[in-house]
């Protein structure tokens, strides 16, 4: 029997595009085909759970919190086929390694995270997972004041368009972003 070939995938957007619905959706069906799945997010990212990965729209899946991407290798179960990671963009740059690593020791490593940040600029490590993934699943939202196609993530203060200058990492939902098409997204200087 040969050994198993890894694997990267990435699914990435804008906030609100279904990113994390989707990772979920890809993980029950490797569970149905009796694959061991472990998930890793952020601690970071504790908007619904801290101890489950969960969507906007309300789907939720086992996960494990992490401070940074080392501390999957060190919580990676012998047994484990699929790794996922979600909200990837809020891990430290060795995630890409981490990654890697996972996919040369062959297994399956599903990537969910934002594509660009609120001010429409690459986003962490995501760039750099993309580009090495051997699939890639760019997700869009609608915007919310055309209706059209969203590939941007829009945030607000008070509900005015948040100031270039701000901090780059702010957690948050439906209160402080939103999904925006390119002709609506803004960033003053």
């Amino acid at each position: 029997m040969s050994p198993r070939v890894g694997s990267l995938e990435v699914i990435t957007g804008s906030m609100f595009c279904g990113k994390t619905d989707e990772l979920i959706r890809r993980l029950r069906r490797a569970k149905i085909a009796k694959q061991k799945v472990q998930v890793f997010k952020p601690r970071i990212d504790n908007r619904y759970s801290e101890a489950k990965v969960m969507s906007h729209a309300g789907s939720e899946f086992e996960a494990v919190g992490v401070d940074k991407a080392a501390d999957i290798r060190a919580k990676l179960e012998e047994e484990t086929t699929v790794v996922a990671i979600d909200e990837a963009q809020f891990l430290d740059a060795d995630v890409v390694a981490v990654a890697n690593y996972l996919v040369d020791k062959g297994l399956r490593v599903i990537v969910a995270g934002l594509d660009t940040d609120f001010r429409g600029e690459p986003f962490g490590a995501m760039p750099t997972l993309t580009a090495q993934a051997e699939r890639v699943d760019k997700l869009h939202a609608i915007c919310m004041v055309c209706g059209q196609d969203a590939a941007r993530t829009q945030r607000l203060v008070n509900g005015e368009p948040a100031s270039y200058n701000d901090p780059i990492v702010i957690v948050g939902a439906s209160e402080m972003y939103e999904a925006r098409c390119r002709e609506h997204h803004e960033v003053p200087a």
